[in-house]
């Protein structure tokens, strides 16, 4: 609609004459996106982008479409043409517009997320999770439902805890499978790593080419802790790949990650087409790789019939017949990257959501601590100074976006509490750095008090000091990213895990309320809120490291063997004895005049133990 109306002179000079127009980016204000889409969809019985609503000067919503075509087409009316009827409706019956209006706004007002429950949810309701997803489960081509395909990063990481909490066989071959068949297919990006948005079609094979940061974010960390629960070296190369994706091509000069890399770019042609950057043909092989194009076109799936538009390809690693030498493949590999260099790059949304980049931060720090990769470490300490420095006021707020290094004008949203709170609890049990969980009881604080509902454990998506809207948005579910309220419940565990607080354990429980009402029924839309049910019904365990220094062998050993343990949600804690920036360190000594792990569980203490191998037993076992 950009390219076919809103730039179009004439219907541009139409709607500035009887129009305001605002055209609204959703990822600036997902809060203004969430209320009219939910009016859209209360409306319509659908909804989707691009969302086009008709409001009064009060903001209240009465005529609604997603997208209108520049001429009639398909039964569907113009633009134009829906413009001027809405113009003459507004002149000529105003009232009875307003009466519209005021109708669907106290609707809405009415809509109750239908649930009372406090209680988190149990056995039972996991297991019943757990069934609801296998019969949605793809056992060909993995992951869940039909075409388009999304990876399922939130589910894989409920289905990854519950095999750590349970030792369910079938929740951890669903988790390898479905992660297999993304990196060997078009979603994945086999020359730079990094994942595209979403497939077109149910084999993974042609995506929509858009690179998003939180994707990123949350698939690096999915295959992280599948090499950490099985010692994949699929995971290991594509987690790693994902993470130096992120840094080379997402990172921004002031430190922070921007949002996205664009699907389209310039073609032979000089025209934008989606996807020019990444498709091959037979002769673009031979063209940069000579006589190794045949193997080329092999190990990729590159065929003269194209998997993709004109006879284009899209590299992927289907199973073919015969062994390729590892050196030859990286070489081939090596110089296809050299020549995708020199084509027109898609263009790079510079923006820095926060919570996006709480969600990096998470991922490259737990990597980086995997892999021995301090690099990654340092990367995400310093997106993490840069919210500290830019994002946050002194009242402990933060605002959503920031670019250039200068923050912009609008509130942060629950997701962006709670998901850079998530990444520096993270880098807390990482660095061994108190200050980081500070950091995150500050924005953890705000979570009850700005964000709860007094009267139960509901979580809104906006502060209640927040612009008042139509309706204050309110959605437990997952979408793209995990839902701000079980983000928000997850944190908040962890948070208490660290410090002892009751309060902030209450508020995590009470939050998980709604998980024990959906999960059972849609655990394909809030498998963040089960991943964190996993946690608490594993305690979650407490883990303290103490020792001279994190660069002292001994206690190295131990801090590395407690940040791979797979017991779901444990937090880590790393210092000297009786060190202050850990709650946990207090009053552990070390043993023997050497350094020590304590793990503790629901008020329940193993004896500290100086063997990494004991450790690592009292870590991953169910």
């Amino acid at each position: 609609m950009a390219g076919e109306s809103f730039e179009d002179q004439a219907t541009a000079d139409y709607l500035n004459e009887h129009y305001v127009s605002i055209k609204v980016d959703r990822e600036e204000r997902p809060d203004v996106d969430a209320v009219y889409m939910e009016a859209v969809q209360a409306a319509t019985g659908q909804g989707g982008w691009p969302m086009t609503v008709f409001l009064t000067p009060d903001a209240e919503p009465f005529y609604f479409g997603t997208y209108f075509p520049p001429e009639p087409r398909h039964g569907m009316p113009s633009f134009r043409q829906v413009l001027q009827g809405v113009q003459q409706a507004w002149a000529d019956r105003r009232s009875e517009v307003g009466e519209v209006a005021r109708k669907i706004v106290r609707d809405l007002s009415q809509r109750e997320l239908g649930h009372q429950a406090t209680e988190p949810p149990g056995e039972q309701e996991l297991a019943q999770a757990l069934l609801a997803l296998t019969r949605e489960y793809d056992p060909q081509r993995g992951g869940f439902g039909g075409a388009p395909k999304f990876p399922p990063s939130m589910v894989l990481e409920f289905l990854l805890r519950h095999h750590a909490r349970t030792g369910a066989e079938g929740a951890l071959q669903m988790v390898s499978d479905t992660c297999e068949r993304m990196a060997r297919g078009g979603i994945y990006d086999q020359l730079g790593g990094g994942f595209a948005r979403y497939s077109v079609d149910r084999d993974w094979v042609v995506p929509h080419f858009e690179k998003m940061l939180y994707d990123n974010a949350l698939l690096c960390r999915v295959y992280a802790h599948l090499w950490r629960a099985t010692g994949s070296e699929l995971a290991r190369r594509v987690a790693l790949e994902t993470a130096d994706f992120m840094v080379r091509e997402l990172r921004t000069d002031e430190g922070g990650f921007a949002s996205a890399l664009d699907a389209d770019s310039e073609d032979r042609t000089g025209r934008h087409v989606e996807g020019a950057y990444y498709v091959w043909t037979p002769q673009e092989l031979s063209e940069a790789l000579g006589g190794e194009a045949e193997l080329a076109a092999r190990y990729f799936g590159v065929t003269e019939e194209g998997t993709f538009e004109q006879g284009r390809s899209v590299l992927q690693l289907p199973r073919t017949e015969g062994v390729f030498d590892a050196e030859q493949v990286a070489s081939v590999k090596e110089r296809l990257l050299a020549r995708r260099a020199l084509r027109p790059a898609p263009g790079r949304d510079d923006k820095v959501v926060a919570a996006w980049n709480g969600l990096a931060i998470a991922a490259l720090a737990e990597t980086g601590a995997y892999f021995h990769r301090p690099d990654l470490v340092r990367a995400a300490v310093a997106a993490a100074d840069l919210l500290v420095r830019v994002h946050l006021d002194e009242h402990a707020h933060l605002a959503r976006t920031s670019r250039d290094g200068r923050v912009g004008p609008n509130a942060g949203v629950l997701e962006d509490y709670a998901d850079v709170a998530e990444g520096f609890l993270a880098l807390a049990s990482v660095t061994g750095e108190g200050v980081w969980l500070d950091f995150a009881g500050l924005l953890l604080d705000q979570v009850p008090v700005r964000f709860g509902d007094p009267t139960g454990g509901a979580l809104y998506d906006t502060a209640a000091d927040a612009e008042q809207l139509i309706r204050r948005p309110q959605d437990p579910t997952d979408n793209a990213t995990p839902s701000g309220w079980s983000a928000a419940a997850g944190a908040l565990l962890s948070y208490a895990a660290h410090t002892g607080s009751e309060a902030h354990r209450t508020a995590a429980e009470r939050a998980l309320g709604v998980v024990r009402a959906l999960g059972p029924r849609v655990p394909r839309f809030i498998g963040w809120g089960l991943a964190v049910a996993e946690a608490l019904l594993d305690g979650p365990r407490e883990v303290a490291v103490v020792g001279p220094s994190l660069t002292d062998e001994a206690t190295t050993a131990l801090h590395r063997t407690a940040l791979l343990g797979t017991a779901p949600g444990a937090v880590v804690a790393a210092g000297p004895p009786g060190g202050e920036e850990f709650p946990l360190l207090a009053d552990r000594p070390l043993v023997d005049g050497r350094p020590a792990a304590y793990v503790c569980r629901n008020f329940t203490c193993d004896a500290p133990t100086t063997d990494p191998e004991r450790l690592g037993r009292a870590l991953n076992t169910t």
